[in-house]
């Protein structure tokens, strides 16, 4: 007789919701120069490095607090003078075992949350917001939390022009107009 495994059975793996559907957030992170990590393999080779640079990490939500306070704050975070090395993002519901992967190996021992923002250097937690930091934020106290991190642990200076790249798709995407943050 033939074994089935009850994840095959119940499709336990299969993304919650309709990549269809998903494709804006994902691109609202992608288009900014995130790499997404759709494998287990994938999260490892984004953190599990000894190299000293700082990776920032989007658990990526449908929720509501991910589209109007998270990721909204993240890229506004981006236009810093000083910024992480590397972008990366997971989304919650879709990519699951890269999901659990990266809860389980670099979030050990914290409450798995979504959306959450994480900053990491040599695989291990520098900074973390969870889903219960964010929803109680606005998208400009997340980008100040972050900015504030960025200044104290980062040494990537950002260009002008990534800078002005990441400004018109901010302000394009979010229909606003952006001053200087470091004015």
């Amino acid at each position: 007789m033939a074994q089935i495994s009850l994840n095959s059975l119940m499709n336990n793996n299969a993304p919650t919701y309709s990549p269809a559907a998903v494709q804006p957030f994902r691109d609202e992170l992608t288009v900014a120069g995130f790499t997404e990590l759709l494998t287990p393999a994938g999260v490892d080779a984004a953190l599990d490095r000894d190299d000293d640079k700082l990776t920032l990490v989007v658990l990526n939500s449908v929720c509501g607090c991910a589209a109007g306070k998270a990721r909204p704050g993240v890229l506004v975070s981006m236009l810093n003078d000083t910024v992480p090395d590397q972008y990366v993002t997971v989304f919650a519901g879709m990519e699951k075992e890269a999901v659990n992967h990266f809860r389980e190996k670099y979030l050990a021992g914290i409450t798995p949350s979504s959306p959450n923002i994480a900053l990491f250097s040599n695989g291990k937690l520098v900074h973390l917001l969870q889903r219960y930091q964010v929803e109680g934020k606005t998208a400009g106290d997340i980008a100040q939390e972050l900015i504030t991190v960025y200044n104290r642990a980062c040494t990537k200076k950002n260009t002008p022009e990534e800078q002005e790249k990441l400004k018109i798709h901010i302000e394009n995407k979010y229909q606003v107009k952006i001053g200087s943050l470091n004015a």
